[in-house]
């Protein structure tokens, strides 16, 4: 199961971290901050924000659509909402270039970005990879990648069988619908 990936919304909050850490932000860093970000919001609301999925590489967890915006150079004649607010790596660090606005992020998810970055926001990027690394839901892909499922992360937070199949079953079914609107 998976959530139709909301580009905007993904990009407002890659926005808001960047925009804490002064415009500026290594990459892997932002990725990281964002994998906690979803996976503390998938712990509590039984959602994560970005609707990205999330994939174990060798340097832990990340938001594996937005680690592709990042890193792929998208096709031609392509429109893309991310490259309008947020740069291109140079080098390893990205650039907030605008502002994306915040209307696809409610309150309460902003609150909880605002929060990750409070929390790991200061500390250098390889800081942040060590520590996704000890999350209990990363596996070693050995330089391959390893998809995480949310049920992973929820059982990584110790959810019971019944919550943990509640929050699968409740995204299945939003992922359903999304996909008859398109």
């Amino acid at each position: 199961m998976t959530l139709l990936f909301n580009e905007a919304k993904a990009t407002q909050a890659a926005a808001r971290l960047l925009t804490l850490r002064g415009g500026l932000m290594s990459y892997v860093k932002l990725i990281k901050l964002l994998y906690l970000a979803d996976r503390e919001a998938l712990i509590r609301w039984g959602r994560p924000i970005t609707t990205d999925r999330h994939v174990s590489l060798d340097n832990g967890p990340v938001v594996s659509r937005i680690y592709d915006l990042i890193r792929d150079e998208p096709p031609p004649n392509c429109f893309r909402i991310w490259r309008r607010f947020i740069s291109e790596p140079d080098g390893y660090e990205v650039r907030l270039l605008g502002d994306p606005g915040s209307g696809e992020l409610s309150r309460p998810e902003q609150e909880l970005i605002d929060e990750v970055f409070a929390q790991h926001g200061r500390q250098n990027r390889w800081a942040v990879v060590d520590y996704t690394r000890s999350l209990p839901e990363w596996t070693n892909p050995d330089g391959g990648a390893l998809p995480i499922g949310y049920g992973d992360i929820l059982r990584a937070a110790h959810k019971s069988r019944e919550e943990i199949s509640a929050v699968e079953e409740a995204l299945e079914s939003e992922a359903l619908g999304e996909r008859v609107l398109v």
